[in-house]
């Protein structure tokens, strides 16, 4: 499986099994990462990390604080797709990390971005 970014009307495709997607929190200023696999039931979230804590932002149960991060497995499913889209707020987007390197997306205010798995040529599913 492969990763497709869609963003202004274009596909880009990335050769990954899985990524680091992290943004920071428009209101508390707070850093998150999160780990995802690129499967072909769709994405699945596998760790999950917050610098610090705020509102709206508590650490679930479980979690343990590890070099000043809040880490945890989130229980979810498989996702078909993320939406991801930033507020402008923060003066920056979000960025995506692969074993072949880092990416900013989103950076302008309403820009919307959709990452879902897709077969490598360049197809979402």
């Amino acid at each position: 499986m492969s990763l497709c970014i869609l963003a202004a009307g274009k596909t880009v495709t990335l050769a990954a099994a899985a990524f680091t997607l992290s943004w920071t929190h428009s209101v508390e200023r707070t850093r998150w990462r999160e780990d995802w696999k690129v499967l072909p039931a769709g994405l699945q979230l596998v760790e999950a990390r917050v610098k610090g804590s705020g509102a709206g932002m508590e650490p679930p149960e479980g979690s343990m604080l590890r070099d000043g991060w809040w880490v945890y497995a989130p229980r979810i499913g498989s996702q078909p797709r993320l939406l991801l889209a930033a507020s402008g707020a923060t003066g920056e987007g979000w960025t995506l990390c692969t074993a072949e390197g880092c990416r900013e997306l989103g950076k302008a205010a309403g820009e919307t971005i959709l990452l879902e798995p897709c077969d490598g040529a360049r197809q979402p599913r």
